[in-house]
């Protein structure tokens, strides 16, 4: 349970990080460990240090499987088009980068159907033209993701940190209740308290008859 609420909250983060990738980029590490038979996402994230200038990029994605040292191309995405270039990853590979432009600055792509076989390290290369007012920079982004695939998934410290912090909201939940009990209890001791201050002046009051006395004089 507590893992899932961990993953939640890594997508989340990378989700919150792709949707605002055009007002504002934040570089994100991928996750590594992968779960046969389910989803992957393979983040990449490459921010311009200039937001103000025009530019256009493209994606490549390379495999080499574990034990191996051949690099094979598996995913390419030009704005608009993209392509799996490998039969391994057939129907597998989904982009999920930056889309509405091509100004990529979020290179991710999900592995559906996660199999053992998966595991390697995958190279997100992400090669961008930069139109400066003097001419073209090109500039070549490397990101590295070792994954490895896993039959059941580990509590990873997403998972150990999500559980720490439900504990820390039931332990702040259950001291501000006590503490709205006891701020309770006090408010409603003080009226109390304020409401026989008030009873015991009227009472004093209906005692001291002001007819009992006369030009002043009290009688005895």
């Amino acid at each position: 349970m507590w893992l899932k609420i961990g993953s939640v909250l890594v997508f989340c983060l990378f989700f919150m990080c792709v949707s605002l990738c055009d007002a504002g980029c934040a570089e994100v590490d991928s996750m590594t460990e992968a779960v046969a038979g389910q989803r992957f996402l393979l983040g990449c994230i490459s921010c311009k240090q200039r937001e103000e200038v025009v530019a256009e990029a493209s994606v490549d994605w390379y495999f080499t499987p574990s034990g191996l040292n051949d690099s094979v191309h598996i995913f390419n995405y030009e704005h608009p088009i993209s392509i799996i270039m490998d039969k391994q990853f057939e129907e597998r590979l989904e982009w999920q980068g930056t889309k509405r432009t091509a100004d990529i600055q979020i290179g991710a792509i999900f592995i559906h159907n996660v199999t053992f076989n998966d595991s390697g390290t995958y190279e997100c290369v992400i090669r961008r033209t930069l139109f400066l007012t003097v001419g073209e920079h090109k500039v070549e982004i490397r990101r590295t993701v070792e994954l490895s695939v896993v039959a059941e998934a580990n509590r990873e410290l997403t998972a150990v940190i999500s559980e720490i912090m439900m504990y820390v909201l039931i332990v702040f939940l259950q001291l501000w209740m006590f503490g709205v009990l006891i701020y309770c209890y006090k408010k409603i001791y003080a009226e109390n308290e304020a409401r026989e201050a008030r009873k015991a002046l009227r009472e004093r009051n209906q005692l001291i008859d002001p007819k009992d006395g006369c030009d002043g004089v009290h009688l005895e």
